[in-house]
C-alpha cells in the first residue's frame, strides 16, 4: 500500500491574520485532511475554522504532539500513513518543526521513508531576522534562554561573545513573562556598542521590530511583559 503525506501546515502567529500569512491553496490541502498531530488541540482547530476549510472540524481526528508526548507513542500516532492516509502537522504558532515538538515526527517520517511536504508560512525567527539588518548569511538560533539566573547570565555572556568572535548574528527567545528581565540583564551587561534587535507581537497590529545599541536601548526601555518576543545580537 501506498504511504501516506506528512503536510507540515503553519499556523499563525498573530491573532486573525490567516488571510495575510497563510497562502490560500493550503486551504486545499487542509480540506482534503482527515488527521491532524497538533501542538495545541484548541489553537489548531481555531485556525482550521478560520481558514474556512471545505471539511467540518467535528469529522477531523486530532491528536496532540506536544513537548510532554512520550517518545514511545509518536509510531502510534503515525500509523495512519502507513494505511495510505496523509497527516497534517500543527504547531501552536508559525512552522511546524522549528523550535516545535513537530521535528519528532518529521523525523520518525524520513526513517521510515514516508514523505514529507512543508509549507509556506510565518515564522517569527526568520521574519525577526529578516526586519533586523542583521547578516542573513551567517546566524544561529539558541531558543530559550535558562531559567535559572546565573545560567541566564551565562549565556547572554556566551552569545555577546560568540557575535563579536564569529559575526554570526545570535537569535534567541525568553518565556513572555520573564522577557522584561532579559532585557534588564541583557542592558546591564553587554557592550554599548552591540546591537540589539527587539521583535515584538510580530505580524500584528502592535507590532514593533527596532534594531539599535544597547546605550541607545538604555535611553528608552520597552515594556515587553507578556509580550511574544525574538531577541537577536548583530552588527549592520
Amino acid at each position: 500500500m501506498k504511504k501516506g503525506v506528512l503536510y507540515l501546515i503553519p499556523t499563525i502567529i498573530a491573532p486573525n491574520t490567516e488571510s495575510k500569512a497563510l497562502p490560500a491553496d493550503l486551504v486545499d490541502v487542509c480540506s482534503q485532511l482527515d488527521y491532524y498531530l497538533v501542538e495545541n488541540l484548541r489553537t489548531a482547530r481555531r485556525c482550521l475554522s478560520a481558514m474556512n476549510i471545505n471539511k467540518p472540524i467535528p469529522e477531523i481526528t486530532f491528536h496532540e504532539l506536544s513537548k510532554n508526548t512520550e517518545d514511545t507513542a509518536i509510531p502510534n500516532l503515525m500509523q495512519p500513513l502507513f494505511e495510505g492516509k496523509s497527516i497534517g502537522i500543527m504547531s501552536e504558532a508559525g512552522c511546524p518543526g522549528i523550535a516545535d515538538p513537530g521535528a519528532r515526527a518529521v523525523a520518525f517520517a524520513h526513517e521510515n521513508d514516508i514523505r514529507v511536504e512543508p509549507w509556506v508560512g510565518p515564522s517569527s525567527i526568520f521574519l525577526a531576522l529578516m526586519a533586523s539588518g542583521f547578516s542573513g548569511q551567517s546566524f544561529a538560533f539558541s531558543g530559550y534562554l535558562p531559567i535559572d539566573k546565573k545560567e541566564r547570565l551565562q549565556a547572554i555572556r556566551n552569545l555577546e561573545q560568540t557575535f563579536f568572535k564569529t559575526g554570526q548574528t545570535q537569535i534567541f527567545m525568553e518565556t513572555p513573562y520573564r522577557n522584561n528581565q532579559l532585557l534588564e540583564d541583557i542592558l546591564r551587561m553587554c557592550a554599548p556598542q552591540l546591537k540589539l534587535c527587539i521583535a515584538k507581537n510580530i505580524n500584528s497590529e502592535e507590532e514593533m521590530i527596532k534594531t539599535d545599541t544597547i546605550q541607545n536601548w538604555k535611553k528608552n526601555i520597552p515594556k515587553l511583559h507578556k509580550v511574544p518576543c525574538i531577541f537577536l545580537f548583530g552588527m549592520n
